[in-house]
């Protein structure tokens, strides 16, 4: 079967290309600074794993920027509590400036970490946002902390993450 690359511009109707790609130069600036602002679930997974098991310092600090009431369900461990509330009032007692955070909230459905991020911004503080949240954590098979423990669930999610490697491969 021979395939063949249509190269006359046709009108595109389905949603997908109504509004036309950026340009690759644009394309490309938005991508890098899109990383400059998020961080991924595995990557903190992997510095804070290597923080409590080799020592190694993970470069940043990791904030739950969510209620007390959802803290004592579950956090990351070595995670800071500082809900968005009380920013203002507590970051510059529990945070260094001088070390970048990174910010959770539940998940990608709620956007808690976004605006503790902008406020730790406001505040002069380098910030990301730990995309997916508690919940791809969670999903993804690391360990939580609750009250009673700490624990993890029994794999990862088949249908979220790799469940024969810790790398997704990206």
């Amino acid at each position: 079967m021979t395939t063949t690359r249509n190269t006359e511009a046709t009108p595109t109707t389905h949603p997908v290309l109504r509004v036309p790609p950026a340009s690759p130069a644009a394309a490309a600036a938005y991508f890098a600074a899109s990383l400059a602002f998020h961080a991924d679930v595995s990557d903190v997974a992997a510095a804070v794993t290597a923080h409590r098991e080799e020592g190694v310092a993970p470069g940043f600090q990791l904030v739950d920027s969510r209620s007390t009431a959802a803290w004592d369900q579950a956090h990351v461990p070595g995670a800071i509590h500082l809900p968005t509330a009380l920013i203002a009032g507590q970051a510059d007692q529990l945070l260094d400036k001088d070390v970048p955070v990174v910010t959770y909230c539940w998940g990608p459905g709620c956007n808690g970490a976004t605006r503790s991020a902008l406020a730790l911004a406001e505040r002069g503080y380098r910030v990301k946002e730990m995309l997916g949240g508690i919940e791809y954590w969670i999903r993804e098979g690391f360990e939580v902390e609750t009250w009673e423990g700490n624990r993890r669930r029994a794999g990862a999610d088949p249908l979220t993450a790799p469940t024969d490697s810790d790398d997704c491969g990206c």
